[in-house]
């Protein structure tokens, strides 16, 4: 049996604020789960750190969440040996950031473990496992960005109005930008006003 004590800190994430205010709500869920399983490796001397490291509201597509940074910076004092989560993409669901993460585990001697895959970064299969997983993960997060910008574009040629505001001269409803016929002939102006100064600096002190 080790004589060491490992210090484990829980991380957890949700992408969206929505259910945070619950009785019992996903970021708590996952720590439940989570402190469980640290409990079944008590034989391997782990120990739960009684800071929290919860990211509400925050996606994992990028590192610039707090909890994140407050983990790895703790990391970095020598204060975490493992980091455990519930699921891998509740960490990263970038490649590039979890090999930045990763570079941060091993130049201090720490390592990750996600309780229901089953995978740590403790063994060279390990590693390689999770990078093909998070591949994947990647890889569908990028077709369902295509399919979101094909949709925004297929309505955009059917005419509809896909949020923001109006451009001058134009007003919406139903999904749709109509000619606002009371600024039209601001907007007139306007372009004749460009074509004779030949000048948008001349043109905006005009205005």
């Amino acid at each position: 049996m080790r004589d060491k004590k490992i210090h484990c800190a829980i991380y957890t994430r949700k992408s969206t604020e929505e259910g945070l205010k619950q009785e019992f709500n996903s970021l708590q869920a996952q720590r439940e789960a989570c402190e469980s399983y640290i409990k079944s490796q008590k034989h391997e001397n782990w120990q739960l750190l009684p800071n929290e490291y919860d990211d509400g509201g925050y996606s994992g597509g990028n590192m610039e969440r707090p909890a994140l940074k407050r983990l790895l910076q703790d990391v970095q004092n020598g204060l975490v040996d493992i980091i455990v989560v519930y699921k891998i993409d509740r960490l990263t669901r970038s490649l590039m950031d979890f090999s930045k993460i990763v570079e941060v585990l091993d130049k201090h001697n720490a390592s990750f473990v996600s309780i229901t895959q089953h995978f740590n970064t403790t063994t060279s299969m390990g590693r390689l496992t999770l990078n093909m997983l998070l591949s994947f993960a990647q890889f569908e997060r990028e077709v369902t960005g295509e399919r979101i910008r094909d949709k925004i574009s297929a309505s955009k040629k059917k005419g509809m109005w896909m949020g923001g505001k109006p451009p001058l001269g134009y007003y919406r409803k139903d999904k749709k930008i109509y000619p606002d016929e009371g600024k039209a002939k601001l907007v007139t102006d306007i372009f004749q006003k460009y074509v004779e100064l030949k000048s948008t600096t001349l043109l905006k002190n005009w205005l």
